[in-house]
């Protein structure tokens, strides 16, 4: 008797499934519980598709699937549907894959099997509340695997899966690397289980590097399975807990990775919907590891980045104290284009660098790495900071001279400010290339920005000049640098910005210029809690760098065991040249800046016009160019201003009357006028015109109706 008919006797059809040719052979009693005549056919697979419940075949294509890539046996329960929809049977399907290059063939029976009855506990694979649960699993096992950003947190989800009817009850993640496989975590074993088996080689005898070997799955129904198999897995198999194991393999873009272990605590059969279920989530888990992995590796180059790129401050200056800060952007690489240095110079003095390349991406951080070297060596050579960056200006152009709109390696330019300090006096030289201005915290705790002047930003032009500014750091100020980030964070411009960084300077009463630093930083970003994901984020929008140069005095808090003093002078001094008319604007900004917390508004607008008319007279009637200083001494409310301009040329001033349409000649009236005492002093190399104002209003302490100022009127 032919085995058909002994099949068709209990009613057991046969098949076949040309996958390459998407044609389905049935034999007659195959076709008959197809609800087609029982004779032998060859129908099309769209054809057969109809006869299905649309859910059950799309069911049967993943366990299909499933069973060619493991190379087992695809089982699943179907509902055969006649034309009018309505149902006919339920069959059982069993087949076997055989594979030929990217085709293959399936040859399987069909059996019909009894309906549960109603009330009935029981349930399909493919059907009902199992594969609701199933789904939900998977959805709620994805969600948590892709919210994973780390190995150990992809390890802890993966442990605390709980999968419907069948939860292993141990498991373990084996990796691949170098002909080796070692355990990257595990779940429900002590450290004596897992450690005959922490690092094996490629050969071994075990389920792990046969599965990364063979990318195939493997299920060990029993121990007496897995130690007639593995008998060099004896230990393990041993265990009093587990009784059933799945191994899969960890694959991501065809590559296998590593294999992953779910030990049950009782017998597991394994059926097709169950190895579904392990299969996807080993598909999750394999694409949450890798996501983890490449996080882990760019984290690590970022930080060897910062690392590399951002230096310790020192050596200690004697007299000064130093304190720096670098905030990268959120998100991505954790480093970007801006830079700060110390750089001893061979004078003995010590350079304070810091800048900006233009972007936040590697190349960026690539570019800042060759700039910051390159400035490094030209200090060393022991150049003046203008040369320094005239040298730096034609070495970025030189390294990024190619354009083009659409390559990631198109010119990049760099801000910069270079300041040479000498310890011993305290003097700044300050070059500047197109970057912000540096603020100083006066020793009362009054904040100014210093006007230096400046040229184009680095890398623009090949050969450009940048003029010296010469600043003197008293004791107890504190000189603060920082690149634009710290100034515009927050949707800020550079006014509201430099407001928002004077408040927290002149706010700060620590005894640490580290401190400081902190306070900068926090005022920029908000507290700590803003740095995570949440209703509270990140607010980085650019890269931070700042720069704190202290020199130790009274008011400064930054000495060992020092406290905050307010000291009772505060002074400024800018220089105005010829060829510079436009600064006698910011000699007026520096004024008000200083008496920013002056008690007669009328005073200090008078004080503003009295330093213009002295600027703009030394512009006018000299070749030379003006020296401001303003100094302002005593306890707030009785303080006295004295303002001093200087120049090179021997003339005198003449009081003069003029007539009612003149356009000059008031200066020295409206001095007289104004100022409580005013003078000029002759020079050996020119002359100071100078005034003051008491705080009070009134200089008249002797009570003759005049300021106490006349007598040195009347002297001129």
């Amino acid at each position: 008797m032919r085995t058909e008919d002994i099949l068709a006797a209990i009613a057991t059809g046969l098949w076949r499934w040309d996958n390459a040719s998407e044609v389905i052979t049935l034999d007659a009693e195959a076709a008959r519980l197809l609800g087609l005549p029982a004779e032998p056919v060859t129908l099309t697979e769209a054809a057969i598709r109809s006869r299905f419940h649309p859910v059950d075949w799309n069911e049967i294509n993943g366990v299909v699937n499933l069973a060619v890539t493991e190379g087992t046996l695809a089982e699943a329960r179907l509902r055969v549907m006649d034309v009018e929809g309505r149902l006919l049977r339920t069959v059982r399907s069993r087949s076997k894959p055989v594979v030929n290059g990217n085709d293959y063939q399936l040859f399987g029976t069909l059996q019909e099997v009894a309906e549960p009855r109603p009330g009935d506990a029981a349930h399909t694979p493919v059907t009902g509340d199992w594969r609701r649960s199933r789904e939900a699993f998977l959805l709620d096992a994805g969600r948590g695997l892709a919210e994973a950003r780390s190995t150990a947190e992809v390890l802890r989800v993966a442990a605390s899966l709980s999968m419907p009817g069948f939860s292993p009850d141990s498991l373990a993640v084996f990796g691949s690397s170098g002909g080796r496989i070692t355990v990257l975590g595990h779940h429900g074993y002590g450290p004596e289980d897992a450690l005959p088996f922490a690092d094996m080689l490629l050969g071994t005898d075990h389920p792990a590097p046969e599965v990364v070997r063979t990318g195939r799955a493997i299920y060990l129904t029993s121990p007496e399975e897995y130690s007639r198999r593995y008998p060099a897995g004896r230990p393990l198999a041993a265990s009093d807990e587990p009784r059933s194991w799945a191994f899969l393999p960890l694959t991501v873009a065809g590559r296998t990775m590593g294999a992953w272990m779910a030990g049950f605590a009782h017998p597991v059969a394994f059926t097709p919907d169950e190895r579904s279920v392990l299969a996807t989530v080993a598909r999750m888990l394999a694409q949450a590891l890798e996501r983890a992995s490449v996080a882990e590796n760019e984290r690590e180059l970022s930080l060897g980045l910062q690392r590399s790129m951002m230096p310790t401050l020192g050596p200690e200056i004697p007299g000064m104290t130093v304190a720096a800060r670098y905030v990268p952007t959120g998100g991505g690489l954790q480093v970007g284009g801006d830079w700060y240095d110390m750089i001893p110079l061979p004078s003995g003095r010590i350079a304070l660098v810091i800048g900006d390349v233009q972007g936040h991406d590697v190349r960026a951080a690539g570019l800042m790495g060759q700039l910051r070297i390159a400035l490094r060596a030209y200090a060393s050579e022991g150049h003046r900071p203008d040369a320094v960056l005239s040298r730096a200006s034609r070495f970025l152009h030189g390294i990024t001279d190619t354009y083009d709109p659409g390559d990631y390696s198109s010119p990049r330019f760099a801000t910069c400010l270079y300041i040479e300090v000498d310890p011993a006096t305290g003097l700044l030289d300050i070059a500047r290339a197109g970057h912000p201005e540096p603020a100083v915290r006066l020793s009362d705790g009054t904040v100014l920005v210093r006007p230096t002047a400046g040229g184009l930003p680095l890398g623009i032009v090949p050969d450009t000049d940048y003029p010296t500014t010469r600043l003197v750091l008293e004791p107890g100020e504190t000189i603060m640098i920082c690149t634009d980030g710290l100034i515009e964070t927050g949707g800020h411009d550079l006014d509201t910005g430099w407001a928002r960084l004077r408040r927290i300077m002149e706010e700060h009463t620590g005894d640490s210029l580290e401190k400081l630093a902190d306070a900068l930083v926090s005022g920029v970003h908000g507290p700590s809690s803003h740095h995570t994901t949440g209703p509270l984020v990140d607010r980085r929008e650019d890269d931070i760098a700042v720069l704190l140069l202290c020199r130790e005095g009274a008011g400064c808090g930054c000495g060992p065991g020092s406290t905050v003093t307010m000291a009772p002078v505060r002074r400024t001094a800018m220089a105005v040249a010829q060829a510079e008319p436009e600064r006698i604007a910011t000699a007026r900004q520096q004024l008000r800046d200083l008496l920013h917390d002056w008690a007669n508004g009328e005073q200090l607008d008078a004080a503003v016009l009295m330093v213009s008319e002295m600027v703009t007279n030394v512009l006018v009637h000299t070749d030379g160019d003006a020296l401001l200083v303003a100094e302002a001494t005593g306890d707030p409310g009785v303080r006295r201003l004295r303002v001093e301009v200087t120049d090179p040329s021997d003339e005198l001033p003449h009081k003069r009357r003029p007539g009612e349409m003149a356009s000059s000649g008031r200066g020295l009236i409206l001095m007289e006028m104004l100022a409580d005492a005013w003078g000029v002093d002759p020079r050996g190399d020119g002359k100071s015109i100078w005034f003051e104002l008491y705080e009070d209003g009134d200089g008249d302490e002797d009570g003759d109706g005049n300021s106490d100022g006349d007598g040195e009127k009347a002297a001129l």
